[in-house]
């Protein structure tokens, strides 16, 4: 992790590569560059006049000092209007400016805000504006300076700049001790959220089952949490038949990982995350096309999400029960892979048409969802890069939530807002629970292929295996992956959900 700091000291006289300051969005300079206009005559102000900087949110101006401050540069960063400031447009602000900084070649880089009277409407916070001011801001610089080079040889000709150090400046020893829990805790949810991130974007020959499995270990090792691990002799005991069929056309054996973190009381009912973990997918017999077949290797990212929101709640030590269980298979055409029309029986009994066998994540999603029920929880979340059709519906920039609990729902899409992890509910009427029934047995794991609403669908059929507890169904498809750089996420894997997820257990 980066190495951070926290000093008390004057914003103009803090000597530093790059100082960014966090600036509503205002007509004129305010507060802090104000007297850094005076010391560089005057050209703050005329890019306020000239509009090349106002302070929208995510604009940005890069101005060298000439050595009239401490700082070689100042970074102005803007989070748009004050009224109007969240959490979110700080980690945006924050991100944005991280890697713009690290773009330009800064390896120490210090933030200061212009004016902290727009911290106001973030002092709802539980440990107030300032507090939350600083967490936001080291999310947000954080998970923006994320890399993965794990299979880069290094070129001593194109060493890439990394940012090695950031500094927070306070202005008092009290609004110290606040932003040294707030950077505390940034740490642990950034970390947690690096190794969804890796995990998905580690290769399949890499990320196998097994190497997932072994992931969740050393993670539990490391943070108190009970870690199992079911093999394929343990699941085919329990009966979970659903599971073991998309297994059963790759040479890499399945594992069904439990991780257990008991912060809570002793006879408190616990929140279930089952996260889907098919480490690759190329659709089994009803092959995907080659194009795009490389991404499939995220197909585990809800499996991935699962183990970091473990990771980031025993990290911050949450006075809550929490259990996780990852279905961990690779889905192959193998000459043992299960056909279309074949039936599979489940944990449940339930019996499963397979009609088509690149619907496996609601195969495995099934067994894990049966055996959740055994630990008689409060609620019970899954998460899936389940459908395409969720992609069409709500493109790259919210997930959809359906499920048989109002209020668990209704919490969720808040916690997600509060996070800047959108869910957005799609009904589930009982219409779409009679589309997967099957004529020869229980259910089918696809409706017609010309009915449509293939997430609703697909939600249809888990709530078959979610039982009576309150559950809802993320489908993540279409968030857990983006191709182009965002303020602090860059291209590839997202991590989303773990602090979505984080929120909802803390609340």
């Amino acid at each position: 992790m980066i190495k951070t700091t926290i000093i008390i000291e004057g914003a103009l006289d803090h000597k530093t590569d790059c100082l960014a300051i966090l600036c509503p969005q205002e007509k004129k300079p305010g507060a802090i560059l104000r007297e850094l206009d005076e010391s560089l005559e005057g050209i703050v102000g005329r890019s306020f006049a000239d509009k090349r900087f106002e302070g929208k949110l995510n604009q940005t101006l890069l101005l060298n000092t000439r050595a009239a401050a401490g700082a070689d540069y100042v970074l102005l960063a803007g989070v748009g209007k004050a009224g109007e400031v969240t959490a979110e447009k700080l980690r945006q602000a924050a991100g944005t400016a991280a890697r713009l900084a690290e773009k330009s070649r800064f390896k120490k880089l210090s933030f200061a805000v212009a004016d902290d009277k727009f911290v106001k409407p973030l002092q709802a916070g539980r440990k107030g504006g300032y507090y939350n001011l600083t967490l936001a801001l080291a999310e947000g610089a954080y998970l923006g300076l994320y890399h993965f080079d794990h299979y880069k040889n290094a070129d001593p000709d194109e060493t890439p700049c990394r940012v090695g150090e950031l500094v927070f400046l306070t202005p008092s020893r009290v609004r110290r001790a606040a932003a040294e829990k707030a950077i505390d805790r940034a740490r642990k949810v950034a970390a947690a959220v690096t190794a969804a991130r890796d995990l998905a974007l580690h290769p399949s020959n890499t990320a196998t089952p097994a190497f997932l499995a072994e992931t969740a270990r050393k993670m539990a090792a490391k943070t108190g949490i009970i870690c199992k691990i079911l093999g394929a002799g343990e699941m085919k005991k329990l009966g979970m038949g659903s599971l073991l069929g998309v297994a059963q056309g790759s040479d890499q054996p399945p594992k069904f990982i439990i991780l257990e973190y008991f912060g809570g009381k002793k006879k408190q009912a616990p929140v279930v995350i089952v996260g889907k973990g098919v480490t690759f997918d190329t659709g089994g017999i009803s092959l995907k096309p080659a194009a795009g077949m490389g991404d499939m290797k995220m197909d585990m990212c809800g499996g991935a999400v699962t183990l970091g929101a473990l990771q980031a709640a025993a990290g911050l030590r949450l006075p809550v029960n929490v259990v996780g269980l990852v279905p961990a298979v690779e889905n192959m055409p193998g000459g043992s892979a299960i056909n279309p029309g074949d039936v599979l029986r489940g944990m449940s009994g339930k019996t499963i048409e397979v009609l088509n066998t690149d619907a496996e994540g609601r195969l495995i999603l099934a067994d894990a969802l049966t055996y959740a029920a055994r630990y008689k929880p409060r609620a019970v979340i899954d998460l899936a890069t389940l459908t395409g059709a969720c992609v069409v519906a709500l493109g790259h920039h919210a997930a959809a939530v359906l499920g048989s609990d109002a209020r668990l729902i209704e919490k969720l899409i808040q916690c997600g807002m509060a996070a800047g992890e959108r869910v957005w509910e799609l009904p589930l009427w009982e219409e779409y629970e009679k589309e997967v029934k099957s004529d020869i047995a229980d259910l089918k794991n696809i409706s017609a292929p010309t009915a449509g609403a293939g997430t609703i669908t697909g939600a249809a059929f888990l709530k078959a295996f979610a039982g009576d507890q309150p559950w809802a169904h993320i489908d993540i498809a279409g968030t857990s992956w983006c191709r182009e750089d965002r303020p602090y996420v860059p291209r590839g894997a997202t991590g989303f959900g773990v602090r979505l997820l984080l929120n909802y257990l803390e609340t």
